[in-house]
């Protein structure tokens, strides 16, 4: 019995828009569950399957279907090999596999919109923990965050709302899979660009990125116009943009820079808030040596060396930071080493040997002691 045109053709329609598929993909999920189930049956009845080809033939209107066969090397001799009451037969297992096939599409379909989202921000609600991975309700399907994707100081909870980054759609045993990141260093970049609209405008680009999740990120920035000044556009009047990245940072401190092309600046930069540094650079090692006054050096190093750290990778050179003395007067002890010598030389009690000698002050001594080139 032929299926009604006008309900075969309602019914085709409405699953398609129900699916979100194309009529023409339903009608082939049809096609291979009736092969499908024709192959199961003639199986069962002993018949001789592996040397022939199968096809479906379904009447797009009616939805009336033949199965027709040919030989592997002959497909010129198609043939209907449909049985009789076939519909009724296969109509279980026809079903399965379209419902299965359905799924597929489907899932196809929405990682089809997803694989063009790659590489952006997207929000999601967390829907359970998968021992350290967590999964993510995204809305028509779900993502995964491994445990090397999440930041080892945030704690989550269950239908927390939060943004992610759809950083990769990967195959796996369990077929196609979202993985998400919220620990990645394009996590930051990617807050930036929705918070900055210069950034959206290509007016400001993010040229270098550092990040220790959770705790610090160091970026250095580039104006590609004449007039913006790129560290101010990321933070923003009074702080609001970089503050609204950090909040969703759950207080992730972020140091922003200014970007050049000059190695030793940018180093300098990098090594922020550490003032008064000098950096020599080995261009065969691709090591900046640098040297910091003593009370700039626990800054430039930073605590347990991070912001030394993050500078490095930064600017992609190993960074070697050394102390140097404080150049200092002890003004009370020179000034009065001083005077007690021009109150020598004003008694005229200067020894010969002392005579016509220049005294000299040694600025750089911590003690602040005065000498004469003798006494050194």
């Amino acid at each position: 019995m032929q299926t009604p045109r006008t309900e075969f053709a309602q019914a085709l329609r409405a699953i398609a828009a129900e699916r979100g598929l194309e009529a023409d993909v339903i009608l082939e999920t049809i096609k291979e569950a009736y092969v499908a189930a024709y192959r199961r049956d003639a199986r069962e009845r002993g018949e001789e399957i592996e040397e022939f080809e199968y096809d479906a033939e379904i009447d797009p209107v009616s939805g009336e279907a033949r199965i027709i066969a040919w030989p592997l090397n002959a497909p010129e001799k198609r043939k209907d090999v449909t049985p009789p009451g076939f519909g009724r037969i296969a109509a279980q297992t026809a079903k399965q596999v379209i419902h299965q096939k359905i799924r597929e599409a489907e899932k196809g379909a929405i990682m089809g919109e997803f694989e063009g989202r790659v590489g952006s921000l997207i929000s999601g609600m967390i829907l359970r923990f998968d021992g350290p991975d967590v999964r993510v309700d995204l809305g028509r399907t779900e993502g995964i965050m491994p445990k090397d994707e999440r930041v080892p100081t945030e704690r989550l909870n269950l239908s927390q709302r939060l943004s992610f980054l759809l950083k990769e759609i990967r195959e796996t045993l369990k077929g196609k899979q979202i993985f998400l990141s919220r620990a990645s260093p394009d996590f930051v970049k990617k807050l930036f660009e929705r918070e900055v609209p210069e950034m959206s405008s290509k007016s400001v680009e993010v040229k270098l990125i550092a990040r220790e999740a959770g705790v610090r990120t160091k970026m250095a920035v580039f104006s590609n116009q004449s007039g913006v000044d790129p560290v101010g556009s990321c933070v923003g009047q009074k702080g609001v943009r970089v503050q609204a990245v950090t909040n969703e940072l759950g207080g992730e401190r972020v140091d922003i820079i200014q970007y050049t092309d000059d190695t030793g600046d940018l180093i300098k930069a990098a090594l922020a808030p550490a003032e008064g540094l000098s950096v020599k650079l080995d261009e065969k090692t691709k090591t900046a040596t640098v040297k910091a006054p003593e009370d700039q050096l626990s800054l430039a190093i930073g605590r347990d060396g991070q912001n030394a750290r993050l500078a490095s990778k930064l600017t992609n050179w190993k960074i070697e930071i050394k102390g140097t003395p404080v150049e200092k007067k002890v003004i009370t002890e020179v000034a009065e080493d001083v005077e007690k010598k021009e109150a020598t030389l004003a008694k005229g009690d200067l020894t010969k040997k002392n005579k016509g000698k220049k005294l000299k002050v040694n600025e750089k001594s911590k003690e602040g002691n005065s000498k004469t080139e003798d006494e050194k």
